[in-house]
Order: structure tokens, then sequence, then C-alpha cells
């Protein structure tokens, strides 16, 4: 689990709620009673999401495609464009809760259409896998940004319980990230691919069951409502507003399912049409990036010249933690087919290892907050561009030991898995570095008009690094022959290699924010 899924929900709550509307009144340990129902809610949500993302690698590549001989290329290619996608969603998600739904509603949907889709993915068939992937991208889309601003309205403004209540609901996220794919990694490869995906929709359906008593026993007093009741109501076509949302939703799934698929369909009016990725390279390139260029670009001209500075710095920090996050999710591909294939797993499976960076989270999240004022008191702490330069190269030099393993290796091209430990700390120790501050920085820089768009920027520049993680996991394809499972030292030098220049572009990208770091600070205008 990354640090994002807090820092890009957490603080957009902080940011944009209706704050402390209505908070909550019972108590539970000195916090809303209603905070425990949404991080049961959330940690069950991210133990179905984890444990999924553990096994869909694998799945796709040792069973769906494992006759094709670039099953590698196209296992990768469908992980990227469902990343993507599930981090592209929430962006409209949000805006429905916002002026629609309401949170409840869209956190109500958005676990329905997750549970249907985890329990689809446990029937082995294609046309199961990616409607049940486009299930999970839709669900994921209303689930995920409304749930943690949830939590930001069982407080009121100013209450100082507000940062413990989101650092335990961030724990919940963290434990059942850590926890998936220990369990689901277990039973998918031990038992069927059918257990460990069956076992990631039971967790989804428990998260929503929580939600659901949670809003029946009334903890959450009357946040979460639709904003206007009235308007959700209103027939368009004799059908309800809400109703039409839900409609919509699931005729949306042909859509998100033909951005995923990879093979040849008979459409009508265009005959054999080749499906290989290109569409999502077109929405990405062609579509959306031109249009967020010309947006910021307008905002560049309407401003003044301090906000405009401080724009600028907006527009490299999503820069450089684009550049990160793309490096980083080689976890959920590359580095799980690398343990897969190339790592003596003495006491995990390769799904397994997803489990490592939560762990690492889980583990350094308090310190690394403790030593942020503990810094900051003896007025030492780095500025924000320095901590980038830091954290990248950390990563960087997670992914060095992954390459150096190499030289480690035994006569059948395996490594200790006290490297793959070894990488995994270095490169959450680099995500601590990065995440936590950088939605921060970026509220605090944006012009006060657009800090929702620039904060879709951020959820996109998310959606853009697993774009662009797939392409680098590419280089790592290893074919075989037909049913056969490429390993030993030539998938390891493949892996390794790749590794290796992921680290020396990460020190390279590490150097450029720290000469830019004097510009940067000066044109943040005071801020740190």
């Amino acid at each position: 689990m990354s640090y994002q899924d807090h820092t890009l929900t957490d603080q957009v709550s902080e940011q944009n709620a209706p704050i402390g509307a209505d908070p909550a009144g019972p108590e539970m340990f000195g916090h809303p009673k209603g905070l425990f129902y949404l991080f049961f809610a959330e940690l069950w949500e991210r133990f179905s999401f984890y444990g999924m993302r553990a096994l869909l690698v694998l799945y796709m590549v040792n069973n769906l495609f494992e006759s094709f001989a670039n099953r590698d290329e196209i296992a990768i290619g469908i992980y990227a464009a469902y990343g993507a996608l599930v981090y592209a969603t929430p962006v409209i998600g949000g805006m429905i809760a916002d002026r629609l739904l309401g949170y409840r509603k869209a956190i109500m949907l958005g676990a329905v259409l997750m549970a249907l889709g985890h329990f689809a993915l446990a029937i082995e068939h294609p046309v199961f896998f990616y409607g049940s992937l486009a299930l999970l991208i839709v669900g994921n889309g209303f689930f995920k940004p409304n749930i943690s601003t949830m939590v930001g309205t069982l407080y009121k403004e100013g209450d100082t319980r507000r940062d413990a209540g989101f650092t335990i609901f961030y724990m919940g996220i963290n434990i059942g990230a850590m926890v998936a794919p220990l369990i689901c990694g277990w039973l998918g490869m031990t038992y069927g691919w059918h257990y460990g995906f069956g076992a990631a929709g039971v967790g989804m359906l428990l998260g929503l069951i929580m939600f659901w008593q949670g809003g029946r026993s009334g903890v959450f007093g009357n946040n979460g409502l639709p904003p206007e009741p009235a308007v959700i109501k209103e027939r368009v076509a004799g059908i309800t507003k809400e109703a039409w949302i839900s409609i919509l939703s699931f005729l949306s799934l042909p859509v998100f399912g033909l951005l995923l698929f990879n093979g040849t369909l008979d459409l009508p009016g265009f005959g054999e049409t080749v499906f290989d990725g290109s569409i999502m390279h077109i929405v990405m390139n062609y579509i959306l990036l031109p249009v967020i260029a010309l947006v910021l670009i307008y905002n560049l001209v309407k401003v003044d010249s301090v906000e405009r500075q401080r724009l600028f710095v907006v527009i490299l920090l999503t820069f450089f933690i684009t550049v990160f996050w793309s490096f980083f999710e080689q976890a959920g591909s590359s580095l799980t087919l690398f343990a897969e294939r190339n790592v003596n797993l003495t006491f995990m499976n390769a799904a397994q290892t997803n489990s490592i960076n939560p762990f690492f989270i889980i583990l350094f999240a308090l310190p690394f907050s403790a030593m942020w004022v503990f810094l900051s008191k003896r007025r030492v702490n780095p500025f924000t561009p320095v901590k980038f330069a830091l954290g990248i190269a950390q990563l960087g030099l997670g992914f060095l030991i992954f390459a150096w393993s190499a030289n480690y290796a035994d006569a059948e091209g395996r490594v200790s898995i006290w490297f793959l430990i070894l990488g995994y700390m270095f490169i959450t120790t680099g995500e601590l570095f990065v995440s936590p501050v950088g939605l921060s920085k970026v509220t605090e820089l944006s012009p006060k008009k657009i800090v929702a768009f620039i904060m879709g920027i951020w959820f996109l520049s998310s959606s853009f690094a697993h774009y662009i993680a797939g392409l680098i996991a590419k280089l790592t394809a290893v074919s075989g022959t037909e049913g056969e499972a490429a390993t030993g030292m030539a998938s390891l030098l493949v892996y390794t290699s790749v590794f290796e220049q992921i680290a020396y572009v990460a020190f390279g990208f590490a150097v450029l924010a720290l000469l830019l770091t004097p510009i940067m600070r000066k044109w943040m205008h005071g801020i740190h």
C-alpha cells in the first residue's frame, strides 16, 4: 500500500469537505464513534483492493494468458491501464458526491460495485475478468474519495483530535493493505486463484456491511447526506437522477472494459478491431494531457505574479511526484514477477511480497512524523524540494539494491529475499519523504480559486504514473515458449538491468530537484 492513498483522499477532505457541519454525538476511545465504523469499512475495502492487486499480474501471467509468448507484456499493459483508471475515476466520483449523491450514497454505490467486481473476478473467464476490473474501477471512483471525506465531517473545525482521527483511519488503510496480500496471496497461490479473489470479495462485503451498519446506527449524524435531497429525486425520462447515476455507472462498464482489453474484437460498423493499449495511449497523451496543459496555461495567465510563481512550483512538485510513482508502481507488476521468478521466497510467496511496503509504512510512519516535528523545532526541517530530492534518491537506492542482488544469485538465478526486503525498505522511506508532505504543500501553494482543480491534477498524476509505470515494466517483459515460464539467469539479468536503469534515472531526477531547490524556494514566497 502506498501512503498516497492517505494523501490523495484525506487531505482532499481537509481542504474541501463541509467540515464539522454536524459532528456525530456518540464517542468511543475519545473519538466520534463513527470513526471506528469508517476505520473498519476502509480496512476491509483496502483488504479487498490490495488482496486482488497482489494476485492480478500473477493470475494473468500464469493462468489467463499462460499460452501467449508475450504474456508478460499483455499482463503488464492491462495492470497499468487498470491502475491509471483506478486513480482517475475518483475525480469524477468525488464531484458527483459533492453535487448530487452525497458521500453516503456514493460510498454505498461504490461498495456494491466493487463487491460485485471482486466476486466476478473469482470466475475464471475473460469476459468476467474484464467486466470485474471495470466494476472495480467505477466502484473505486465512488468509494475511495468519499469515505475519507466522511472522516473529516465527524470533527468540528479546529478540533484538536482531528489529526489523530485521520492517523487512526490511516492505520486502518495500512493494516488492510498489509494483511491482504498475506491471506489472499496464500489462498490464491495455494488453493486456486478463485479462492484468493473470493477472499478479496468477502473483505469488500465486510466493508460494505460495516459502513451500512454505521449509517443504520446513527453514528454519522446527518453527515454525508445528499446536499439537496429533492434534486436527486427529480425525474428525467421518468427515472430519478439518483437511479440514473447507477444506470450510467453500469452503462460505462463496457467503455472501461475496452480501455483494458487486449486482443481482437468484431465491432459492429468497424469489423475486426485490435486492442493493444493504443486507446489508453490516445486518452492519456492526446486528450487528457493537452486539456490539463491548456487549463493550467489559462490559469497561469489569470493569476498575479506571486500566485503564478507558486503555481509553477506546484507544477514542478506534481512532475516529481509523477516520476516517483512511475518507479514506485513497479511493485505490483515487474517486482512481483521478479519475486516469483528470481527470489528465494523462504517464508512468503510472490503475491505476499506486496505486504512488505505497508509493513514498513506502519513501522516508520509515526517515527517519521515525530522526526519532522523534532527537526522543525530546531529549524532544520528540510524544505519540500529537498525532501522530494531525498525521497527520489532513496527510491533509486532501493532499485539499486534490487539490481545489485544479481551479483549474489545462485546457479538457478535466484537471490536472497533480504535484497527484496531491504530494497522495499528504502523505497518506503523515500515514499515517506515525498507523499505525506506533497499534497499538503500543493494545497498551500495553489491559488485559492483553483485549489480543487489542482488537487484533481494531483489525483491524475497518479493515473499518469501508473500508465508510465506500465511502459517501464514492459521493458522487463520476458517471453518464453507456450505455457513455459521464463526463469533463471536470463530473466534475472533482464529484471536487474531495468532496475539499475531506474535507479540511475531516479538519482538524476533527485539531482535535478536539488538544482531547482533555490529557485523553487524563492518562488514559494515564504511557504516552507
